[in-house]
């Protein structure tokens, strides 16, 4: 793409990618925005990142990168004139929260910048999982219908493109709730290739020891897994290896995460890891138990990427793999998790076989070369063919009209009521 652009992208929060995986996702977008001006000739792009969250000491530092951090207000119209004199090309919505707070103000400010939603995962199939699994009962696709999923969906259709981690929720968001594939764009993680030098530093079998599960405590699904691993899973493993340790990593624990710390069980609570990837890599397994969630996980993304195999559910390798074998097993109960678990932890044969399974998994299901050349493409034609797209997308101008109608004016009660 020869042309210059000029991005802004709104985040929930200041990108974090030591504490999550949707902080690792934004700065692979960033990274391929700012890799578009690297080559010979090609005018640089422009980002700057924009955030109503307060600041955070694990917050990625992007003005090393040359990006532009501005704090911006919700409900306020300050953001109108910010927005209209940094005149974007294209602006990115990280989760549908924040397109429904700025987008209409985007819309009617800088009408021919593309609005991208990247929606990190469904948030309506997580809640409804979760709210099934609360209820103690199986999630069913009626689940769906939610006043998330009518938020999320309205958000998706207001756009002109939203990005979609998963290859389970872009079959679900044109089977179920008939978004036509156009206003949709598949982008998982945009991973390097696992090169044959790399897998040979990575630590042998033999110099592995305990098991580890990772995940920043503050989503839910991550600290239910936590919770099911203490009360029926660890059990069962250490009965088999009485001398095997689980080290529970995590961003944000609180008082009730560090009070699971049991020495004696061989269960130990860990914290934060300063470097994920040092410590996923000395680990022999990965245990991911979720019983709800949505995405692609990036703690098993990680896994694969230390040569690292990994234990999970259907729901925790969902979108994950294709058709590809697994790397490691992937189980629904307790006891089938534990039998799993040990087998790979004591079977060397099968252990390498699964991280060669990890290698696959990344170097074609993940390419980065192939969907960072998908996306610029997707931006390339939201470009040339903005007028037309937008009108073959009836639904979504009808809901941009509703939208500027009803939100603006509450926005500015808001703003009114906060004066």
């Amino acid at each position: 793409m020869g042309k210059p652009q000029n991005i802004l992208i709104i985040g929930t929060v200041w990108p974090e990618p030591n504490s999550s995986a949707a902080g690792t996702r934004i700065l692979e977008l960033i990274a391929l925005f700012l890799k578009q001006g690297c080559s010979e000739g090609a005018p640089s792009w422009k980002i700057t990142f924009a955030s109503a969250a307060s600041d955070s000491e694990y917050a990625f530092d992007l003005e090393q990168l040359g990006i532009e951090k501005v704090k911006i207000e919700l409900n306020n119209k300050s953001f109108d004139e910010f927005v209209t004199t940094l005149n974007p090309s294209i602006v990115i919505f990280d989760r549908f929260m924040i397109e429904e707070q700025f987008g209409w103000r985007v819309a009617e400010n800088c009408p021919d910048a593309i609005r991208i939603v990247d929606t990190i995962d469904l948030h309506c199939l997580r809640i409804a999982r979760q709210n099934a699994f609360k209820e103690k009962r199986t999630f069913v696709l009626e689940d769906l219908f939610s006043d998330t999923a009518k938020r999320e969906i309205a958000s998706i259709l207001r756009s002109d493109c939203s990005l979609i981690i998963s290859d389970f929720e872009m079959e679900l968001l044109q089977n179920y709730f008939k978004i036509d594939k156009a206003l949709l764009h598949y982008a998982p993680f945009f991973l390097n290739e696992i090169t044959e030098k790399e897998t040979q530093e990575w630590p042998s079998f033999e110099q592995r020891a305990h098991f580890i599960t990772i995940g920043n405590f503050l989503h839910e699904p991550n600290w239910n897994a936590v919770q099911y691993l203490k009360e029926e899973i660890w059990p069962l493993i250490r009965k088999k290896l009485p001398d095997a340790d689980l080290h529970v990593y995590g961003a944000y624990a609180s008082q009730k995460v560090n009070e699971l710390n049991n020495p004696k069980e061989g269960f130990l609570i860990k914290g934060r890891a300063e470097d994920a990837m040092t410590v996923v890599k000395q680990a022999r397994i990965c245990l991911a138990p979720l019983r709800f969630g949505a995405g692609i996980k990036g703690k098993l993304v990680e896994a694969m990427q230390c040569g690292t195999p990994s234990v999970t559910t259907a729901i925790g390798a969902e979108g994950m793999h294709g058709n590809l074998a697994w790397n490691g097993a992937i189980e629904n109960t307790p006891a089938e998790l534990a039998e799993a678990a040990v087998k790979l932890y004591t079977d060397k044969v099968e252990w390498e076989q699964s991280q060669k399974n990890g290698i696959v998994i990344i170097n074609q299901f993940y390419s980065k070369q192939k969907h960072e050349e998908n996306f610029l493409k997707q931006i390339e034609y939201l470009q040339s063919n903005l007028k037309s797209h937008r009108q073959n997308n009836f639904i979504g101008g009808m809901l941009l009209h509703h939208t500027l109608g009803s939100t603006k004016y509450m926005a500015k009660w808001i703003e009114e009521k906060n004066r």
